[in-house]
């Protein structure tokens, strides 16, 4: 969709790796997102007509001229009609891990920060872009732990703005689909296992981060258990957590990080207080195959069961000099049609732009923020569930696998208000 007639916005893009723009290391990412998501589609956005400025920040301003020779080579070049005009914080000269304060002091109330930074700095900064009246779309996990959540929260509805968390597999049809069979006709919820991987070679692509401020639980975990939240919503609530592990090759590389983690959650029904059990794995050692990141997930209700295999959808490309490949166009497109950007149907593309739709019909008056908190969009204020898990699998995998419950207000609460180590 083109601008329907209502103001653009300025965006903040608050990160510049490998999501952002698809730069990593100096070159291109050896991923299936090398020419990048966010850049990419707020460029298409301004073509569009529904965002105006856009600005980047990061850490490190001397890695913005190969930003801007990437971007060039990878977008300007590519899809016609492409304006890559962006301000960028802090300058080229200058390294500042603050340097979100000044950028975000830049823009106005009303406008956009796209926030892809590391798990442990979210926190902080939708807290500062938050204060200076910013809509806030922050990358999955939102934050790392329940207590910021909901500081987080509260900060939004003050200032009448709207957070969001960027999980796209709400819009995967596939993964809609598969919640909607669940919620409709599979009953109460009874068992789920999912899988998430990518290959050894993301441990270098995160290892600023990687097994220091955070683990591959809240990288790749955050997906299912966000479909979980998503799908069971008003059915069923995380009640405990329990975390295990396997480790050796990334601490074979001087990293001090599990290679895989394992959440088994309990869930209890709402409706007769029954249990159900999930198991959520992810893992950063792969292979590499023929495929960036393995994901499915296997659903079973009282009634019925699902399987999606997210990472196969039918689709294989063969070309000389490059390896077998899986594709997924269903998430981005990035081949373009007679010469232009023709991905906005993918729903990696979509995830922002209806973020975007949002913070305008907001800022027009025509909604306000917590008209979304129906599941339209995945905001601060209906994901605290998924915080609740991943804090307390980190929590347990601490404890050497000590289960750790989740607790609420009341027999039938569903918003999360601590975590606790069970008592045996």
């Amino acid at each position: 969709m083109t601008d329907d007639g209502g103001k653009k916005v300025d965006v903040l893009m608050v990160g510049t790796g490998e999501y952002t723009t698809g730069y990593v290391g100096g070159k291109g990412a050896d991923s299936d997102k090398g020419a990048g998501v966010v850049a990419l589609t707020m460029f298409d956005l301004r073509r569009r007509g529904k965002v105006d400025r856009c600005g980047m920040c990061g850490v490190n301003g001397k890695k913005f001229p190969g930003i801007r020779d990437h971007m060039q080579r990878c977008i300007g070049d590519v899809y016609g009609g492409m304006d890559l005009t962006c301000e960028t914080f802090p300058g080229d000269d200058a390294v500042d891990p603050r340097g979100y304060v000044e950028a975000s002091s830049k823009f106005k109330a009303g406008d956009v920060a796209i926030i892809f930074t590391p798990d442990d700095t979210h926190f902080d900064i939708a807290m500062e872009c938050v204060k200076h009246g910013m809509h806030v779309m922050v990358t999955k996990p939102i934050v790392q732990t329940l207590e910021h959540h909901l500081a987080l929260a509260k900060a939004a509805s003050e200032k009448g703005v709207l957070v969001g968390v960027e999980v796209h597999k709400r819009l995967d049809p596939f993964y809609a689909d598969a919640r909607d069979r669940a919620r409709s006709s599979l009953g109460n919820f009874s068992y789920m296992y999912s899988y998430m991987s990518q290959p050894k070679h993301q441990l270098d692509t995160f290892k600023a981060w990687a097994g220091k401020s955070s683990d591959i639980s809240y990288y790749l975990n955050s997906h299912h258990i966000d479909f979980s939240e998503w799908t069971l919503a008003g059915i069923a609530r995380p009640v405990r957590v329990t975390g295990t592990s396997s480790t050796g090759v990334a601490k074979g590389r001087g990293i001090d990080a599990e290679d895989s983690i394992t959440l088994t959650v309990q869930w209890e029904n709402s409706s007769d207080k029954s249990l159900g059990c999930a198991v959520y794995t992810s893992s950063w050692v792969a292979p590499k195959s023929d495929v960036h990141s393995q994901q499915r997930f296997f659903y079973m209700g009282t009634k019925g069961e699902i399987n999606v295999d997210q990472a196969h959808r039918g689709c294989t490309v063969a070309v000389d000099g490059a390896t077998f490949a899986s594709v997924n166009p269903l998430f981005m497109k990035y081949t373009p049609t007679n010469g232009m950007f023709s991905g906005q149907g993918s729903y990696g593309v979509r995830s922002f732009e209806n973020f975007i739709d949002a913070c305008r019909s907001i800022n027009d008056g025509t909604t306000a923020p917590g008209d979304y908190d129906d599941g339209s969009l995945a905001t601060v204020h209906t994901t605290l569930q998924g915080t609740a898990v991943l804090e307390a699998g980190r929590r347990s995998l601490d404890a050497g696998g000590r289960p750790m419950d989740i607790l609420y207000e009341g027999e039938d609460g569903v918003e999360p208000v601590g975590i606790q180590p069970h008592e045996f």
